[in-house]
């Protein structure tokens, strides 16, 4: 049992690690281009490492922290224009090939040994060059702090309290289930958003309750202010909340319902007089700042090398966001969290219970990768959606 509980404890870590905080940024990005617009962009990792290499080379030439972030989103949208002039108009593999190549070809770009005094050639550029500006902006002190400050242990119990907590955590998320889907409209599809404030408090309840029981069970202590402490924790989360606040006005404003039209029949759209290339473009800048936002933070914790942002964290973020739902404010958020989570529940499990005759520690995280992979497709097979989506937003042609 108490391995058990430790492999959940390191579950509950990955959640909350700054690393899936800044996918679940550059998934929010990608639901732009992808969930909203029907934009097939393969290379979101390309943005991620021109965001940190535009804020880490500009911070080794002692450019103010603010400045560099400006710096890094603003090489982004250039990389947006150089790449949406000549390829937005192309559809479906076309464009899913461009977009792949251009971020192969930024990845090998950084690998350059001519572009070494830069980008740090194959070894990138140290996290200790470019981080302290930031930790220097942290106002939690010195020392560790555990989340929640009562826990299990402050509560006299062991594995007992600990499995009870779970339990309360488990109920409250069948709450949510339950309630949210009595929150669906009639047709079982669209949410259904009525004058009664009740279920959205009963949620947020239930949320506060979950949040609580997690934490009672599984404190995670990490100091203040470090390279994985909580001041990066607090910053990244905080900017999802952000992303999460900024797509949902964006994708509810008038704007918003073009970028809709426009993946559901683009032919149609610009019979209106819209212009469709202008706004496709848009999205493209639009979701492509997110996911240099999101390559900033990614480097927080460790140093900018450009082939830890290849094709596979873009497969990742793909993952992620069918996983949590296209087309959904929250889904990106949600998918990034059970895909890193479930990766390494299957790994700590497969380490832990199958003899190393059988799988070897290394073989346990490539077997993790399977596992997960073998659950989307089956995801895809009978909930294409994702766990938050709605049938009716997957009426698109890309």
């Amino acid at each position: 049992m108490n391995e058990f509980l430790g492999i959940l404890d390191a579950v509950v870590g990955e959640a909350i690690s700054p690393d899936t905080a800044a996918v679940a940024i550059a998934v929010i990005g990608l639901n732009i281009h992808f969930g909203f617009t029907g934009l097939l962009n393969i290379g979101q990792a390309g943005y991620m490492l021109l965001g940190a290499y535009g804020m880490a080379i500009s911070i080794t030439y002692d450019i103010p922290l603010a400045l560099a972030v400006l710096i890094g989103l603003v090489v982004s949208v250039l990389f947006s224009l150089i790449l949406g002039l000549p390829t937005l108009k192309l559809r479906g593999d076309y464009l899913a090939i461009v977009t792949i190549s251009a971020a192969e070809i930024i990845r090998y770009t950084g690998r350059l040994a001519a572009f070494e005094d830069f980008t740090g050639g194959s070894q990138g550029i140290f996290g200790k060059n470019y981080q302290g500006p930031f930790m220097d902006l942290s106002f939690f002190g010195d020392g560790s702090f555990e989340l929640l400050p009562l826990s299990y242990r402050d509560a006299g119990g062991g594995d007992v309290v600990r499995v009870l907590g779970l339990l309360v955590a488990i109920a409250a998320i069948v709450g949510i289930v339950i309630i949210g889907k009595r929150m669906k409209a009639a047709d079982g599809e669209a949410p259904k958003i009525g004058t009664s404030a009740t279920p959205k408090l009963i949620l947020a309840a239930l949320g506060v309750v979950l949040f609580l029981a997690l934490f009672f069970s599984f404190p995670q202590s990490e100091p203040r202010t470090s390279v994985d402490g909580w001041w990066v924790r607090v910053v990244a989360w905080s900017l999802v909340g952000i992303s999460c606040i900024i797509v949902f006005l964006l994708v509810r404003s008038p704007w918003g319902r073009l970028l809709r039209g426009i993946r559901e029949d683009e032919e149609a759209m610009r019979s209106l007089g819209k212009n469709v290339f202008a706004i496709k473009m848009q999205a493209l800048i639009i979701g492509g700042m997110f996911g240099a936002l999101g390559g900033m933070v990614y480097v927080l914790t460790g140093s900018v090398q450009a082939d830890s942002m290849g094709r596979q964290l873009t497969f990742f973020a793909y993952t992620a966001l069918l996983l949590g739902g296209a087309a959904t404010i929250f889904g990106p958020v949600l998918g990034s969290v059970l895909f890193f989570s479930a990766r390494i529940l299957v790994r700590e499990m497969s380490g832990a219970y199958v003899p190393n005759s059988i799988m070897s520690n290394q073989q346990t995280e490539q077997f993790s990768y399977v596992v997960v992979g073998v659950a989307l497709v089956l995801l895809v097979i009978f909930r294409p959606q994702g766990i938050l989506g709605n049938k009716r937003e997957l009426r698109f042609h890309v």
